[in-house]
């Protein structure tokens, strides 16, 4: 029992694996691989808003909400609501730096996980809502992040420009 089970697990691996190299050498290719990672990353990334999201708006739990958006924008960089996921990522830490929310900032301990400051927060916060307000004007998040920034002394100088001289 156990030899014929074995060889049926072996002639579909084998199977499987010719049908693999067949599709690679057809050059027909409906979608290409790059679609299908793309849909698939956008799949995965509209689950980790929806989490996000529901962090941010239904627990107030800014400091989760914050960690995942941050993830988000650093692994799906060409996400379809990048916007979103900023507004998400800036106000948490708006948010964090003030103090509100219902979890409180961890302690910093080495090897661990960073160090949160309020310090830091605000420039990550002007940081995200500043790329959201440059670089998606027509955002619905867009009027509230100006809001915010104003509160966070202005938009964060974009990435290339040259501080101004004083001569």
């Amino acid at each position: 029992m156990k030899k014929s089970l074995l060889a049926v697990c072996g002639v579909a691996l084998a199977v499987s694996f010719a049908a693999g190299g067949a599709r690679a050498q057809s050059g027909t290719v409906a979608g290409g691989p790059a679609a299908a990672r793309d849909a698939d990353a956008e799949k995965s990334a509209k689950h980790e808003l929806e989490v996000a999201r529901h962090y941010f708006h239904n627990k107030k739990a800014y400091l989760a909400s914050y960690k995942r958006a941050d993830e988000l924008i650093a692994g799906y960089p060409e996400f379809s609501k990048l916007d979103e996921v900023l507004y998400i990522a800036g106000m948490s830490g708006f948010y964090l730096s003030q103090g509100k929310g219902k979890q409180a900032l961890p302690k910093a301990e080495p090897g661990k996980h960073p160090e949160y400051t309020p310090e830091d927060l605000r420039d990550s916060a002007r940081e995200y809502l500043s790329r959201l307000v440059n670089d998606y004007p027509k955002s619905n998040y867009r009027k509230e992040a100006e809001e915010a920034l104003s509160q966070l002394g202005g938009a964060a100088k974009q990435e290339g420009s040259k501080p101004e001289s004083k001569h």
